[in-house]
């Protein structure tokens, strides 16, 4: 049975957070992975600038430090998205990390984009066990890493339930060819019956997929349409829907396969911060009210372990949203993206366990 270790967020006998992060990966036998001489790709999530839920670089320097003190050479990275932002090429993505205080000073080591300046710089890698893919399309950056180390935000997401360690991994690491390929069984249509016509979605769309009719209704051209799920997201008239009900389960288990390519081969850790846990992904420009209070930080080398304990730890909570103390709350703010599906296919394929042995810190 795998070992997640936790702290919680309180503030007592003079430990702040920090200190608490820092003493979690010595307990969690973080010292014990070889980092001597190695390059260590820390994979985080920036943020979109406007979200404030966001991880703040003050984890990152913990973690940095540390692998420096180890003797390692660690760096923050990250990979383009497909959407309409700030962070789909590596300028702007750059520019947005900066803006929400990522830099050399902050965070104790460089940034280094992840697939280069247009999200194209990939090598395509073997899947292990794969029942979907074969091949995987994950930045060159991250491959050249002879360490990986996730660190990210836990948080809802609005088409596979939950991001955590698999979606940093899997779906972070993807290349833009490789969130294309993720995201392409999903391809949302129209409702045009609740359609307002307010374009929102149109300006959201990274594709020009996405057209108004004489009565200013939209539709969404297929062809253009690469699935990434953002128009489905930013609607607030819920006039998007995907009319393929396996795609979240295809989006889940592709992110499974993609966290197995990235992972396979080399030492690897894993560290999850359950605060301001937002229903959506950080991806957005903004965030909404918390699920739940703020629980503390987990840590594992076990990524489907740590991320099923911090669903149990916020199914454990009273829901900020519906006020229920019971129930899965990741359903209950988004019915359609059923959690269980990316575990499942996880421990499959073999990255890791669901059963897991908690250890407080």
């Amino acid at each position: 049975m795998s070992k997640v270790y936790f702290s919680d967020m309180h503030y007592t006998g003079g430990n702040n957070i920090l200190a608490k992060l820092a003493k979690l990966l010595d307990a969690a036998g973080f010292g014990d992975i070889p980092f001597a001489k190695r390059y260590a790709a820390i994979k985080i999530h920036f943020g979109e600038p406007g979200n404030l839920s966001a991880l703040r670089p003050n984890y990152a320097k913990v973690v940095a430090d540390k692998i420096t003190a180890l003797g390692g050479r660690p760096f923050l990275t990250d990979c383009s998205t497909l959407y309409v932002g700030r962070r789909s090429n590596a300028l702007d993505h750059l520019g947005a990390a900066w803006e929400n205080g990522y830099n050399v000073l902050s965070c104790g080591c460089p940034i280094l984009m992840g697939d280069g300046l247009k999200g194209n710089d990939e090598l395509i890698v073997p899947v292990p066990n794969g029942k979907i893919l074969k091949t995987a399309h994950i930045g060159r950056t991250i491959m050249d890493a002879d360490i990986i180390i996730s660190l990210n935000h836990f948080k809802g997401h609005q088409e596979v339930g939950f991001g955590g360690a698999l979606k940093n991994i899997g779906m972070g690491c993807g290349s833009r060819a490789g969130k294309m390929e993720m995201h392409n069984d999903g391809k949302p249509s129209v409702k045009q019956n609740r359609c307002t016509g307010c374009r929102f979605c149109e300006t959201n769309c990274a594709h020009d997929a996405i057209s108004f009719d004489a009565d200013n209704k939209a539709s969404i051209d297929h062809e253009k349409c690469v699935g990434c799920g953002r128009c489905f997201a930013i609607c607030a008239y819920h006039a998007i829907g995907n009319d393929n009900f396996s795609a979240n389960l295809l989006l889940s288990q592709k992110i499974a396969e993609y966290s197995a390519a990235v992972l396979a081969g080399r030492p690897h850790f894993h560290i999850s911060v359950a605060a301001q846990i937002s229903p959506n992904c950080d991806c957005h420009g903004g965030n909404d009210v918390p699920i739940v209070q703020d629980i503390g930080l987990f840590a594992s080398f076990d990524p489907v372990a740590l991320d099923k304990a911090c669903i149990d730890a916020v199914n454990a909570l009273p829901s900020h949203v519906s006020g229920s103390c019971a129930g899965d709350h990741f359903l209950s703010v988004h019915p359609t993206a059923e959690w269980r599906d990316q575990l499942a296919h996880a421990e499959e394929i073999g990255i890791g366990e669901r059963e897991y042995e908690l250890v407080t810190v």
